[in-house]
């Protein structure tokens, strides 16, 4: 199927699976073998750009699932369905999308899948990608013990606080305890002017985190000028570092942004606790 003149992604090199956590039931795409890796979708959903990440994570050795949380599988995102996508998402039970809503309700049904994907793929642990929506998500998984590489990909919630977290004071404190207790580190990245995680935001992290979290930051010039137009018109800056504004040109910030996320995780991630990623992983 095309839109805008793109190809959407069939996702045909992906088992599809209905996974159940807690009788609540949702679809979750896998790939891959060797230890697990939860990579979560930005909005409008589970694009063509988030199934590129997905496959660079697979083909790194490692298993990576890719729940199904809002939009359509596979879609290229359009300005009128992402826009219908958002709507449907602010006003959701399972999702906190603005200021003094706590931790969002859907990240006990992530870490379940974590759960179950560790226990299916083994290793010392699982892996966990937010990217934008889900960016945080990352963050309030690492209080299942099996995620131990949590990446917290330009965190755009609460939509309306950009110096806030989204996660309840309750869980922020149980998370910076587990940091400092088994010494987890969280690698986050943003372009210098995301309209939607700016550096107030970053400092937030720092402020919860200090030495363990490990915020970079790239020029928004590095930024694909030409993504999907749900980027281009609705986000409106340069915002997607490792999926819609990236530029898979060797050498390139945010290819090299990849490359730092995949060696993040192999190296955590390996039984023997070294990365085997070469620098142009995958």
């Amino acid at each position: 199927m095309r839109a805008n003149g793109r190809l959407n992604d069939e996702i045909k090199d992906f088992s599809r699976r209905l996974v159940d956590v807690d009788g609540v039931v949702k679809t979750v795409y896998a790939s891959g073998s060797g230890p697990a890796v939860v990579l979560m979708p930005e909005m409008p959903g589970i694009s063509p750009d988030v199934l590129r990440l997905a496959r660079w994570v697979r083909d790194a050795g490692l298993t990576v699932y890719v729940p199904s949380l809002f939009g359509i599988d596979g879609a290229y995102p359009t300005v009128e369905g992402g826009q219908e996508v958002v709507r449907r998402a602010c006003v959701s039970a399972e999702f906190r999308a603005f200021a003094g809503g706590g931790s969002s309700p859907v990240t006990a049904w992530l870490r379940g899948l974590a759960r179950q994907a560790h226990a299916e793929c083994g290793g010392p642990g699982v892996g966990a990608i937010g990217l934008c929506f889900t960016g945080n998500f990352a963050l309030t998984m690492a209080l299942e013990p099996a995620v131990i590489a949590p990446v917290v990909n330009h965190p755009s919630l609460p939509l309306d606080d950009p110096a806030a977290l989204e996660i309840s004071g309750e869980d922020a404190r149980a998370v910076r305890e587990r940091v400092a207790r088994d010494g987890l580190k969280v690698l986050a990245y943003r372009f210098d002017d995301d309209r939607w995680c700016t550096g107030q935001r970053f400092a937030a992290y720092q402020a919860l985190l200090g030495d363990a979290f490990d915020g970079r930051v790239l020029p928004a010039s590095s930024a694909n000028s030409n993504p999907p137009p749900f980027f281009r018109d609705v986000v409106g800056s340069p915002h997607s570092v490792v999926t819609a504004h990236l530029v898979d040109e060797d050498g390139h910030p945010t290819l090299e942004a990849r490359n730092e996320i995949l060696a993040f995780l192999v190296d955590r991630l390996s039984p023997s606790g070294h990365s085997e990623c070469p620098d142009d992983c995958p």
